[in-house]
């Protein structure tokens, strides 16, 4: 109500006055009136008894215009806004009411907050508007398909190292699981990668981008082209002997559901490590192990399938000989080979031109030839070679041919003819 007389009515409100007032002049029955308004008979003689007495204002309700019952008094507001501005000025409405709950015992809705903010003009996060995407329908089974990729990010906002969140989220659920690791490179995601099966199983197929971690920069052989293949990245090769199906997406939007992901945590996870006061990457991970379940219950899906597409371990496959760096190597003759700059001794005798070098997830390192486990050496200095002597230049001596020399001989000959033809020359 704008005042004492006026009366502002909703589109609904009009129509129930109109059939209140059919009603009224008995046009149409009460119970009929009820009816159609959806309500029972009695309620609807009491709004005609209502707009009797004080006209069609009766038929809008009575708190209208009026402060809510349950409204909060201003000594919670104020405190609450107080609260906000200390402690969780960054936040966004949604969250920072979640953690005045949380913390500080004060329930509050997040629009509510939102609203008191807009009113007092308090600086806040405001929703970012998204560009329209065209949407993907998910998966419809848990384990069919999941996103992986690194964040590049300010995680502990100055308080300890820089480091990278290597997460994961299920495609039909959007089940999440993330580790902190120094880098984003091929150790970090086979690690990852190792333990996310460990925990929930091997999953039908992987959705990356096109880093050189996940996808090989090299161009094909033409072995490659003559089988149809392409080079593998270490990566591939490893998800390749695992059965896992490898989807390269050809843009970050394409695989959105990660990139949001990314976003929330960005936000939530790094004002939750500030206020638990984690500041490396050790306890982050123990912090993540708590906070991701609450997480996948709060904002997980449920699949349109039940059945969990994740596989078991094959028996016979051992995770760490599969994820790991294989790297091909040429055996020389005097069974050497170089790896990484130094050079090995290969003790056992045997018929190869190559090699394989394994290097495992916790830095140790073997040699391999056909599933057989070689025995080698580094070789810590290599002999030096002997500096050749310079050679010394001669300088040749001027050669006087022999009187007799066919060579002689012919300008000999050639003169003599020459003395022979002039008298005949002159004759003539």
């Amino acid at each position: 109500m704008t005042g004492k007389d006026i009366i502002v009515m909703k589109p609904e409100e009009m129509r129930r006055i109109h059939i209140i007032r059919t009603a009224m002049e008995k046009a149409i029955t009460q119970n009929e009136a009820a009816v159609k308004i959806g309500v029972c008979e009695r309620q609807v003689r009491r709004i005609v008894a209502r707009v009797r007495a004080i006209g069609d204002r009766g038929i809008v309700h009575r708190l209208r215009g009026k402060k809510s019952n349950r409204a909060f008094g201003d000594s919670v507001k104020n405190k609450v806004l107080e609260l906000f501005k200390d402690k969780y000025s960054d936040f966004g409405p949604t969250l920072a009411s979640e953690k005045i709950l949380e913390r500080d015992k004060i329930k509050v809705n997040d629009e509510t907050l939102r609203r008191w903010l807009v009113e007092r003009n308090i600086p806040h996060r405001e929703r970012r508007k998204r560009k329209h995407r065209q949407w993907r329908e998910r998966k419809e089974r848990y384990g069919e398909m999941i996103q992986i990729d690194g964040s590049h990010h300010n995680w502990f906002e100055d308080r300890g190292e820089s480091c990278v969140l290597m997460g994961y989220i299920d495609d039909a659920t959007g089940k999440p699981y993330a580790r902190f690791y120094p880098y984003e490179g091929l150790m970090p995601a086979m690690d990852s990668f190792k333990r996310y099966i460990r925990k929930y199983g091997i999953p039908l197929s992987v959705y990356l981008d096109k880093h050189a971690t996940y996808k090989s920069q090299g161009k094909p052989t033409i072995e490659d082209e003559l089988n149809g293949t392409g080079p593998l990245s270490q990566f591939e090769r490893a998800l390749e002997e695992l059965g896992v199906k490898i989807i390269h997406a050809n843009s970050p939007q394409a695989k959105g559901r990660i990139e949001r992901l990314f976003n929330t945590f960005q936000d939530r996870v790094v004002k939750e490590m500030r206020l638990n006061k984690i500041s490396n990457i050790e306890k982050g991970n123990r912090f993540l192990g708590k906070y991701l379940p609450v997480y996948a219950k709060r904002f997980g899906v449920v699949p349109a399938e039940p059945e969990d597409m994740h596989r078991q371990i094959p028996t016979g496959i051992v995770l760490d000989d599969v994820l790991c760096r294989k790297t091909e190597r040429i055996l020389r003759n005097d069974y050497t080979i170089a790896h990484n700059s130094q050079l090995y001794q290969i003790y056992n005798k045997i018929r190869a031109k190559k090699v394989d070098v394994i290097e495992k997830l916790n830095g140790s390192m073997f040699v391999m030839y056909k599933q057989k486990r070689l025995r080698f050496k580094l070789i810590a200095a290599r002999p030096q070679k002997q500096e050749e002597q310079p050679r010394m230049l001669r300088l040749s001596k001027s050669h006087k041919p022999n009187p007799n020399h066919p060579w002689l001989n012919y300008k000999i000959r050639f003169k003599n003819r020459q003395l022979l033809n002039e008298p005949m020359m002159a004759h003539a």
